[in-house]
């Protein structure tokens, strides 16, 4: 007999929208859409009546739009929101304020027919994900307030070190925890975030107005600098190789890895090859077992590998199967992960 089922909220203006979706969530046998809102409005008062588990949220609907109503929900009543966002370049900036503002997860509108099998599967994916986050209150400001950057220290870092960041659900704001405490002489640094195409370049100019690095979406052939933060494409695998001048990234396309793509078990195998014992490595929250094997092969080649602890963590998942199969050297908490890297970048 199954368990009790995960019960969704769609909120979207648009009425094909909300079928579709509802169609799509409906299909598992372990999740139930209980019920359907066209403004946050309505979704006000359906959550009150309905308790859902997790939301689904469009972010330009008339009346309010998701990003304002997100606000108001993560401060008077958290819940884990997943936002489905249209691809326009306006929309992608709102959908990463939205993520800051607590959304867990991101997904693309469809773009047609063609699309619906992938985000059937995608969204049922995420929902899952949601449905075991951890949500906190959130205060009326959104932005976190500024932090120092750890110790500039000029030439305290070797010119072969190289840190690698992999994450999921959640890690969008864990990437912007650990990177804007990174001073503008931090190693460089490489990070595959699971994001639908398009969102990435957004995410990576989010970070780069944010964080002491320059952050940036990687391009094929970029070469990985200090001061520098590279961020895998959406729909895209990124792979660190080694050349004469240090190290230099490959933006490939090629099958799904863990299901994702860009995936952190791709990327960290890459790092293990090119930088062995130079590496250091971290996988942050994240649903499923990604990075899992990859962390492993990084501290075979011996580099020195971290994870984020549970109780920071939106989703343990990936965590805790990197720590199960013993590619782990510590455990630590969000809030630390940036001195650990850079402690251990320095030796």
């Amino acid at each position: 007999m199954l368990g009790r089922k995960i019960r969704v909220l769609v909120v979207d203006d648009s009425a094909i929208v909300r079928k579709l979706l509802t169609e799509c969530l409906s299909a598992a046998e372990d999740i139930e859409v209980v019920g359907t809102a066209p403004d946050p409005f309505v979704a006000r008062d359906k959550i009150l009546a309905l308790s859902p588990d997790v939301l689904t949220l469009d972010i330009e609907m008339p009346r309010m739009n998701g990003v304002d109503f997100l606000k108001r929900l993560m401060h008077f009543r958290p819940m884990p929101v997943i936002v489905i966002s249209s691809l326009g370049t306006r929309s992608s900036q709102a959908t990463m304020e939205a993520m800051a503002a607590g959304a867990v997860e991101v997904l693309a509108k469809p773009g047609g027919p063609q699309s619906v099998g992938e985000l059937s599967q995608q969204l049922v994916a995420k929902v899952r994900a949601a449905s075991v986050a951890r949500v906190k209150k959130t205060e009326r400001a959104t932005e976190a307030p500024p932090v120092a950057p750890l110790l500039h220290a000029s030439g305290a870092y070797p010119p072969s070190a190289l840190i690698a960041i992999g994450a999921s659900t959640g890690g969008t704001e864990a990437i912007h925890q650990v990177l804007r405490q990174m001073p503008d002489n931090s190693p460089g640094v490489v990070i595959a975030q699971h994001i639908p195409a398009v969102f990435s370049r957004a995410f990576a100019e989010r970070m780069d107005s944010l964080c002491p690095m320059r952050v940036r979406e990687a391009r094929d052939g970029d070469a990985v600098e200090p001061g520098l933060a590279l961020i895998a494409p959406g729909n895209f695998h990124l792979l660190v190789r080694r050349v004469a001048a240090g190290y230099q990234v490959a933006v490939k396309d090629g099958p799904m890895v863990c299901y994702q793509r860009p995936a952190v078990d791709v990327l960290f195998r890459s790092v293990a090859q090119a930088a062995g014992a130079h590496a250091v490595g971290a996988i942050l929250t994240g649903m499923g077992n990604d990075g899992a094997e990859g962390l492993l092969a990084m501290k075979q080649a011996g580099a020195r590998t971290f994870a984020q602890d549970e109780a920071s963590c939106v989703v343990f998942g990936m965590p805790r199967e990197a720590i199960k199969r013993g590619g782990v050297d510590r455990v630590v908490p969000l809030a630390a992960m940036a001195g650990a890297l850079l402690s251990e970048a320095r030796r």
